[in-house]
């Protein structure tokens, strides 16, 4: 669907929390727009693969405009996580859209061309290279902008993680080569720059979240330093943040939390999903349920596999409610 001006300028004008530079970006590239805008649900998918064993599991609020509620508002690991893959799945979204011929602005990587040398010899630049570069240049005008308005602590700590979420999809770019010459041989090749799966950044942003390093700001206002002197100062590529985390265990709405109520618990796991720590000690009710599951499946040459239907009785644990008048006072 090709925008007009003005159903463009409706679109952009409808988009709740934008600032005005983010605003014009979105006028002037609509089709920019609507890339970003079919990326959101792929970072917030990978946002909840992440945290899908976990108190605070990345879950949205579908009547809040900042998706995930006042949980942004705390200077916490989880914040910094959201801001660095949420920047990374814009730079994605782009970067493939641009290969996929569907923006006016960019298209294939222009620096991809002519003969090139790696450790196996020497190759053509050809394919569609992804232009990561012009991916993550409009990235960080849009997504930096609300950031560039302030100067203050939290403003900073965002424009890090954002950086670290660019940084992170660029990390994954890899060279894919096909080969022509007699029967299939090497001796001359072909080859493009393409981007991983999405799930490796967040695979990355995982690992980062977990080594986030806590920091303040220095004397000046400029930049951090860490919080606990026996950590090492971050890199670019850290995560960062200020503030502890709540223990998410009930529903609060000032610290964006949902509780645990009702969430599904691992009775045999001694990790985060299990039952004393996704339930924070409350216990745990337990329901019997039946499932159909393929079962007996047998190969049948050539070529299919073919299974029965089988009906399958399992129990299910869920975090009790917290009995306490607290628990009314927060919701």
């Amino acid at each position: 669907m090709k925008a007009t001006g003005g159903s463009s300028r409706v679109m952009c004008d409808n988009v709740p929390g934008l600032v005005s530079r983010q605003r014009q970006l979105c006028h002037r590239h609509p089709d920019v727009m609507r890339a970003i805008g079919l990326g959101v649900a792929e970072w917030t998918a990978e946002c909840q693969h992440q945290f899908r064993q976990h108190r605070w599991n990345c879950n949205t609020l579908d009547r809040d405009h900042s998706l995930f509620g006042r949980v942004l508002l705390r200077s916490s690991r989880e914040s910094a996580f959201v801001y660095a893959i949420s920047s990374a799945g814009v730079v994605f979204a782009i970067t493939r859209a641009c290969s996929q011929g569907e923006l006016k602005s960019c298209s294939c990587d222009p620096k991809k061309k002519g003969t090139a040398k790696d450790s196996k010899g020497t190759f053509d630049w050809g394919g569609c290279s992804d232009n990561i570069d012009y991916g993550i240049k409009f990235a960080r005008a849009f997504v930096d902008a609300k950031e560039r308005k302030g100067k203050d602590a939290r403003a900073l700590m965002n424009l890090h993680n954002n950086r670290a979420g660019r940084k992170a999809v660029k990390r994954f770019l890899k060279q894919e080569c096909k080969c022509h010459g007699v029967s299939g041989s090497c001796t001359l090749r072909t080859c493009w720059l393409a981007m991983a799966d999405f799930r490796k950044t967040g695979d990355y942003l995982w690992r980062k979240y977990n080594g986030a390093i806590q920091v303040v700001m220095n004397q000046d206002g400029t930049g951090f330093t860490v919080a606990n002197k026996r950590f090492k100062k971050p890199t670019k590529n850290d995560l960062v943040y200020f503030e502890n985390s709540p223990d998410y265990c009930i529903r609060d709405r000032d610290a964006g939390s949902l509780g645990t109520a009702g969430r599904v618990c691992n009775l045999t796991s001694r990790g985060m999903d299990s039952c004393e720590v996704m339930c924070c000690g409350r216990g745990y009710d337990t329901s019997h349920v039946t499932r159909m599951t393929k079962c007996e499946c047998k190969f049948h040459w050539c070529c299919a596999v073919r299974c029965q239907d089988c009906l399958e009785a399992l129990d299910v644990h869920t975090c009790k409610a917290p009995k306490s008048a607290d628990w009314a006072a927060t919701t």
